[in-house]
């Protein structure tokens, strides 16, 4: 099949999207597939493009990456301190730099378009493309960025701009061949907005579960920081305004009467600064900049705890990508969701669910888990057996590649749905 993907991030971004779309691209072209990407230059989380693409970042630059695999990166404007408005902006700026090169594709003549939202403003120049080819269209929604901007008061949660923004995007999504999310409740919701079910699509994210997974000695990050006679409560992701991440440091505060526990938050983003401010006084914080992928399975098993806080109304919009490491690498984890979201139903079992917005609920769930060593050992287990049944890179890749070629084969008729089809909504994420 010829593919052409559609989407603001890629690799070589270390997290979120851009990893997961890097990963499924380099998939696809070592199976044979050709493939082409639209993209920007990599600049996530930190809100700044790399050093190493910044010269080129002004006007439009290739890139081939092995024998099947080719990628555009189209010009962008990415602010210092992004604000809803400054969003709005920067997502409109790579749609209109991007729809040029994709329309440049046309005589290339895909099998799919691939859009993945976010943003919404990017997948209506995929739609535009692919209805212009005049061949299938496939829209993969990693988070509902409209809904998530209005819940978490990024935008303002009521009037006109919400009414057009969300008639605008189901607009764009009803016209889709596929459209497809990364967690149960998701696709669910995608349905409850109007979509056809025949056309929604479970594609979770996934986890190289060979390369993270439970180590058999203590990790070297114990000994380079330290902390080898601490129990380590991590937290390693995207450090977002969004992430719910304005309880890490009163958590971190809470806990300076127990001398065993020792706290690492590492990443980048734009939150990180208010963070570091909020921690510089406290002995048991350690702050790490975004690590070397090569390095990830050693900073996971560094945890005895992982931290997962989510906003009030975030857990059902968004499923956190950095989830799937976590379980994978068999730690407990200690998620902020409400009863009954999708980030509780995969966290229940492998770890302990909080209320968001409860500090004290936090504070203790975190301290009864730190003194019990048997509970983190069955949890670790659960969580690691439950990455293996439900999170492995290829079966879902697979299943991924199987429904492009029905979709290639049946266009928009519906298609069946066997047991074990990406397409089934299953409980897993």
């Amino acid at each position: 099949m010829r593919i052409l993907i559609y989407g603001l991030n890629f690799a070589p971004e270390l997290t979120g999207i851009g990893k997961y779309t890097g990963e499924m691209a380099e998939w696809l072209a070592s199976h044979g597939h050709e493939v082409r990407v639209v993209t920007a230059p990599p600049y996530y989380p930190a809100w700044r493009v790399w050093e190493e693409y910044r010269a080129k970042s002004k006007w439009y630059c290739t890139e081939t990456l092995g024998e099947n695999l080719t990628v555009y990166r189209c010009p962008l404007w990415v602010p210092e301190k992004p604000t809803g408005m400054k969003r709005i902006l920067h997502l409109i700026s790579f749609a209109l730099s991007s729809f040029p090169m994709a329309l440049l594709q046309v005589d290339w003549n895909p099998d799919v378009v691939f859009a993945v939202e976010p943003s919404i403003f990017s997948a209506a120049m995929a739609y535009a493309t692919a209805k212009l080819i005049g061949t299938r269209s496939w829209l993969h929604v990693q988070d509902f960025e409209v809904d998530a901007a209005f819940e978490l008061g990024m935008l303002p949660s009521h009037g006109p701009v919400r009414w057009l923004a969300v008639n605008v995007e189901e607009w764009i999504t009803s016209h889709f061949d596929r459209v497809s999310s990364i967690s149960r409740k998701m696709v669910e919701k995608s349905i409850a907005k109007g979509l056809p079910e025949y056309k929604a699509v479970l594609f979770p994210n996934w986890v190289d579960i060979d390369f993270v997974r439970p180590l058999k000695e203590p990790s070297s990050y114990r000994t380079d920081l330290q902390l080898e006679d601490k129990t380590i409560v991590l937290y390693s992701g995207n450090m977002g305004n969004k992430q719910g991440l304005e309880v890490l440091a009163p958590l971190a505060a809470a806990c300076q009467d127990d001398p065993s526990l020792h706290f690492v938050f590492c990443g980048d983003g734009a939150y990180r600064p208010k963070l570091e401010a909020d921690v510089r006084a406290l002995a048991n914080v350690t702050l790490l900049s975004l690590q070397p992928l090569e390095k990830l399975n050693a900073l996971l098993n560094a945890a005895d705890i992982h931290l997962l806080p989510q906003r009030a109304g975030a857990a059902d919009l968004v499923m956190p990508s950095k989830l799937t490491g976590m379980l994978s690498s068999g730690r407990p984890v200690v998620a902020t969701a409400e009863v009954g979201t999708q980030v509780a139903m995969v966290v229940d079992g492998c770890g302990l669910v909080i209320p968001p917005e409860n500090p004290g609920a936090l504070v203790e769930a975190v301290k009864a888990l730190a003194a019990d060593a048997g509970m983190r050992a069955r949890m670790g287990e659960a969580a690691r057996s439950y990455a293996e049944k439900n999170l492995g890179r290829e079966e879902v890749l697979l299943q991924f590649e199987r429904e492009l070629s029905w979709l290639m084969r049946a266009g928009r008729r519906e298609r069946p749905r066997a047991e074990g089809d990406v397409g089934r909504v299953r409980r897993e994420m």
